[in-house]
């Protein structure tokens, strides 16, 4: 995987980027039959997926968890990882800090009848969603939240569920850059509370959350390992631009590159603007470069809690907490007392500029005062998360920037979440794979040797 990069390598695809997308793309290029090279600048893949030890303990500094959806299970199962999954114990609560104390988010039609988050009148008020109708593109998440489900539906259940999902403020997202996109997901409902209502009834069940014994970062190395010498590691790309026959991607110094004749950029929407700056792109790329992405502190705390559930979400009517929300690890995947909060996020920027005694301070004193459970400290981790608020406006004018030949194929391009990405990344395999068809039917005999010899 640390094979170095040639002098003027030729390859069909150069994939900037071993996320998982990345990672996913080469496996299924390569399945096709397709030259493809995977160039990440770090010394691991992965991207956000990053699993570790720390004092004994598997902490995720990235996602916490998947789904063990079709797109997920058929990767495990041609990757052989079946015996390193672990799955979520069913029918485990998830709760919302309201009132001083930790209230039952209802995830289901009996669930919704005996919490008590929500008051009767708001149960009433949430049930009147279906004659609100779908989304509109104008108005903010937190509009549509409120002209749905009413102002308790809104503060106590939807608006720190959604707004956790992004570490944003509801109230400055616009509908079209992430609820839209859901609402087409589930097949454009004419309702959410009927759709989940009917799913409920018709035993439709969700794939159970999931991870491994060792972290998520199982799938990525295991697809990693799967790619062998076509991953390139610690391979920063500084420049992509166009040549007759396709794309030279420059690697770090000393006239590194590949030549290929497409290139997929899997990296954040900054960094896909500078690598495109001498390439021919127009000045809406500087458009991608002010899409906004929330800073976000991972606190992981070791508790020995007792209580069993995914975790919970602090109530946006709460005040005086910084942290968002808390994970418990050690009741979704059995890993010893482990939990983790999340602080920052839009609205709360410095406190991720704050130095780790005090993120650490923080988030163990909340974590008692809301469960009654002391928390020790066991590391902190600093990321950043797309923020889909109104700079994403732009986002498609950046978009249409890119030059033909180069795909984007990025959690902010589309839909975060590892089932979304690796349906995304087997969806462009598939685009890449007819245009290089394509291509080469275009192309004229190449011939082998000067004697003409094909």
């Amino acid at each position: 995987m640390n094979a170095d990069v040639g002098a003027g390598e030729q390859r069909d695809v150069a994939v900037v980027g071993a996320g998982i997308t990345g990672l996913v793309l080469c496996r299924e290029l390569a399945e096709r039959g397709r030259d493809v090279v995977v160039l990440e600048a770090d010394d691991r893949p992965g991207g956000v997926i990053e699993s570790r030890r720390v004092q004994g303990r598997v902490v995720e500094l990235g996602p916490q968890r998947t789904r063990l959806t079709d797109p997920v299970a058929g990767l495990v199962d041609e990757l052989d990882l079946e015996r390193e999954v672990v799955t979520a114990p069913p029918d485990l609560p998830l709760y919302v800090y309201r009132d001083g104390r930790l209230r039952r988010a209802p995830l289901g039609p009996g669930g919704f009848l005996r919490t008590d988050l929500l008051s009767l009148a708001g149960k009433a008020r949430f049930l009147a969603e279906p004659v609100a109708g779908p989304p509109r593109e104008e108005e903010s998440v937190a509009d549509y939240f409120r002209r749905s489900f009413g102002e308790e539906g809104y503060l106590h259940l939807l608006g720190p569920l959604f707004g956790g999902i992004y570490a944003s403020d509801p109230a400055r997202m616009p509908a079209r850059h992430s609820l839209i996109p859901l609402w087409r997901a589930f097949g454009s409902p004419r309702s959410f509370v009927l759709s989940a209502a009917r799913r409920a009834l018709t035993g439709g069940e969700r794939p159970p959350p999931c991870s491994f014994a060792e972290g998520l970062s199982t799938l990525t190395d295991a697809l990693g390992e799967d790619c062998g010498d076509r991953l390139r590691l610690e391979a920063p790309v500084s420049a992509v631009a166009r040549t007759d026959r396709g794309f030279r991607v420059s690697v770090g110094g000393g006239g590194r590159r590949v030549e290929a004749r497409r290139v997929v950029l899997t990296v954040p929407a900054a960094e896909a603007a500078d690598l495109l700056a001498g390439g021919g792109a127009d000045g809406g790329l500087e458009r991608l470069r002010r899409l906004r992405y929330n800073p976000l502190a991972v606190v992981h705390l070791e508790s020995d809690l007792e209580r069993r559930g995914f975790g919970y979400q602090i109530s946006l009517a709460e005040e005086g907490f910084a942290t968002r929300g808390v994970t418990w690890n050690s009741s979704l995947f059995g890993r010893r007392g482990v939990c983790t909060a999340y602080l920052g996020g839009m609205g709360r920027e410095e406190d991720v500029g704050r130095d780790d005694a005090w993120l650490v301070e923080r988030a163990a004193r909340e974590f008692e005062a809301i469960t009654g459970a002391p928390a020790r400290p066991l590391s902190v981790h600093r990321t950043r998360v797309p923020a889909h608020d109104e700079s994403w406006n732009a986002r498609g004018e950046g978009l249409s920037a890119v030059p033909p030949g180069i795909h984007v194929c990025a959690n902010w391009e589309s839909q975060a979440g590892i089932p979304s990405r690796v349906r995304e990344a087997r969806r462009l395999a598939g685009e890449l794979d007819r245009e290089l068809g394509e291509i080469l039917d275009r192309e004229p005999a190449r011939r082998l040797d000067a004697g003409g010899c094909r």
